[in-house]
């Protein structure tokens, strides 16, 4: 395998690093077999091995994370003077079923599918590695780049924190990844400067009280009523005590209480989740929220039990680095290819490394244009118009190009 020389062929980009057909063909394969196969965080053995097979074919040597999925992989070595450009790839699917019909390669796990995009990510990044470990043997490369596959994405506090724990930032000095738009046609993608994704929390409570006759309620704490306000009021309160720029929402997802008609229970369960828009919020909102739960169930005579679990920060886009992605698509695929974006209300745990180092997200084109089918994320009938992987992979590879050489 190696890259096609763009010299020889008018009127194709200028960098190095495009794709022949023969690797095209096969990364779609690979991803194919990744969309079959579908395994929850922290559990994607076959999917790492698979990984690195296919690195180690093409003469790197990956390595697999201490915690005993994903993986990094160096190409080039780092000269102590500039650090590396890390490309990210998240690998886990999602517990749910794969609903396409007449798919050849539909989901063979039952109730487990990439319907997240992915097996895409991680057929990018891969693709990307061989095209840059062709373009270091042929003294193309300006500096070393280190392939992330990430383990447990959707598992919060997401992998991503597991990851940076077992170093693998270490030498690196910027960090780059692309995430599925189902709403943004192949063949191009969705750049912002800032925050580009939302922080996402989780929320558990218990609510307890003695219970009794529904003909007594005032001898009782009324826990239905009580879980009902704390779903309808604590939204509200929240609203009112932070700007309404900061965009922090609580939404419920699950609320159960009772077993007969006549009987006010002694325990509720709720469960939701805690949005934001922006970071320095998201850094209150534990307080925030655990305060007005607090207050509304003490209105109610419940005593409440809260875990509110620590998700992931919003995904904040270096400027700098944002204008790298630019450049490099704008390279490919022409001014044209690049498009504004909103900022999204769902979390990604590609957040954490932007604690550590500067980085941006992408969002990739994967609608087929014309589709208007709407096949959202985290559906069951997800899927891709596939030339996005090469759209990817030549994104990345340009991107190590031109950050190599500024």
């Amino acid at each position: 395998m190696s890259p096609e020389s763009e010299a020889d062929k008018p009127g194709e980009a200028v960098l190095p690093g495009t794709l022949p057909e023969a690797l095209r063909a096969e990364l779609i394969e690979f991803r194919r077999d990744l969309h079959m196969h579908p395994e929850l965080g922290n559990q994607e053995f076959r999917t790492t091995a698979a990984i690195k097979a296919r690195l180690e074919k093409a003469g790197l040597q990956p390595r697999v994370l201490a915690i005993g999925t994903g993986l990094i992989c160096d190409i080039g070595e780092p000269d102590g003077e500039r650090p590396m450009l890390a490309l990210r790839a998240d690998i886990d699917g999602l517990p749910i079923p794969d609903t396409k019909s007449d798919c050849p390669y539909r989901s063979t796990v039952p109730d487990r599918a990439h319907a997240c995009g992915h097996d895409v990510h991680t057929t990018v990044v891969l693709g990307a590695g061989l095209v840059l470990a062709e373009l270091h043997r042929r003294g193309q490369l300006p500096r070393p780049v280190r392939l992330i596959f990430q383990p447990a994405e959707e598992v919060l506090p997401g992998g991503a924190a597991d990851a940076v724990e077992c170093g693998v930032l270490d030498g690196v000095g910027r960090i780059l990844a692309l995430h599925c738009d189902p709403k943004v046609d192949a063949g191009k993608i969705g750049l912002r400067q800032g925050a580009i994704t939302s922080a996402c929390d989780r929320l558990e409570i218990s609510l307890d009280g003695p219970g009794g006759h529904t003909a007594r309620p005032h001898l009782t704490t009324d826990l239905v009523t009580a879980a009902a306000r704390v779903v309808t009021d604590v939204p509200a309160l929240v609203a009112r005590r932070t700007d309404a720029r900061s965009g922090l929402a609580v939404t419920w997802g699950r609320i159960e209480s009772g077993h007969a008609p006549n009987v006010i229970p002694q325990h509720a369960e709720l469960e939701g989740t805690v949005r934001c828009l922006d970071l320095d919020t998201w850094r209150q909102a534990p307080d925030l929220v655990v305060a007005a739960i607090d207050e509304i169930a003490n209105l109610h005579r419940a005593k409440s039990e809260i875990n509110y679990i620590r998700g992931v920060p919003p995904v904040v886009n270096d400027p700098e680095t944002t204008d790298l992605l630019r450049d490099a698509m704008t390279a490919r695929r022409g001014p044209d290819s690049v498009e504004g974006t909103e900022q999204s209300l769902g979390g990604e745990d590609f957040s954490w490394y932007l604690e550590h180092v500067p980085g941006a997200m992408a969002r990739l084109g994967v609608r087929t244009p014309g589709d208007r089918i709407g096949r959202d994320l985290h559906q069951g009938d997800f899927d891709v118009d596939e030339s996005a992987i090469a759209v990817g992979v030549e994104l990345f590879t340009a991107a190590a190009l031109l950050d190599g050489a500024a």
